[in-house]
């Protein structure tokens, strides 16, 4: 008598996008930080998105449907998280909205033909980037990329946290719990490593769904090299905390900050144009 074949594991039936999105993306959130910081600048609201480094783009499906004038621009050189995105993101906007994405898979150091407003390049993908050349090689095409008023948005971590070898960051849901390992970090050279592991209630599990070979850059030295690819301003966007020292998700505008163990940050580098009256 046969044995009856071995029950597949969540961790087996797991789709490791769909598990990103979910634990890692707030993609209405970002669309309404755009649309709040564009109008504080600019006085106007943004109507054209470029998404660098898009991966499932959900933040281009997001923006389009936002707004119905709204067109949005993902690019990513990676074929496989641009095919998922176009099964399970694309697929649920309505027709007209789906019309008004575009999908390059192409390098990131590309010119396009559509300058934006908004130039996003969201979850520290731009640290991909390990020299100074570099990036200011990859800002000053953003620059070009961008309309003569717009903005380019960067999210950064850091804090002491963030440089402890072996921390694991642990977030539970209710179908699986997300870990974020700091794997390797570099004094020197500042190389980082970085995974993603899901972990299942049968035990099972997703070990480095995720792996990122980065530099840990830090937001002094993204700010100058913003100014020297071009821009006009850059500002820097610190997370609020509440009383137990939390983040809160809502960001303002800040010139200081206290220490933090682990923070999260936007940098905002403008083009403001000659006409722009730009607002602090």
């Amino acid at each position: 008598m046969s044995k009856n074949p071995k029950k597949p594991t969540q961790a087996s039936k797991a789709d490791k996008y769909a598990l990103y999105q979910r634990a890692v993306q707030e993609s209405e959130v970002e669309v309404k930080f755009f649309n709040r910081v564009f109008k504080k600048l600019f006085n106007t609201k943004p109507t054209t998105l470029r998404e660098d480094f898009c991966g499932t783009f959900a933040i281009c499906c997001d923006w389009v449907a936002s707004q119905k004038d709204r067109i949005a621009i993902g690019v990513d050189l990676d074929p496989e998280p641009l095919a998922w995105g176009r099964e399970h993101n694309l697929s649920k906007l309505k027709p007209k909205a789906q019309e008004r994405v575009t999908l390059l898979e192409d390098d990131v150091r590309s010119v396009g033909k559509v300058r934006v407003d908004v130039l996003a390049a969201q979850n520290f993908s731009f640290w991909i980037f390990k020299t100074r050349p570099q990036l200011v090689d990859y800002f000053k095409v953003a620059y070009q990329n961008l309309a003569d008023q717009g903005m380019m948005v960067l999210d950064m971590m850091g804090g002491s946290e963030c440089w402890d070898e072996g921390h694991v960051d642990v977030r539970k849901y209710k179908r699986f719990t997300y870990e974020w390992e700091q794997a390797m970090l570099d004094p020197i050279t500042h190389d980082a490593r970085f995974h993603i592991h899901f972990a299942f209630k049968d035990g099972s599990r997703l070990e480095k769904a995720f792996t990122y070979e980065w530099r840990f850059w830090s937001i002094p030295e993204v700010k100058e090299m913003l100014l020297e690819a071009g821009f006009d301003d850059v500002h820097v966007y610190w997370e609020n905390t509440d009383s137990e020292g939390e983040g809160t998700g809502i960001y303002r505008q800040r010139e200081h900050a206290p220490a933090d163990p682990c923070w999260i940050a936007y940098i905002v580098g403008v083009r403001a144009g000659e006409t722009a009256t730009l607002k602090k």
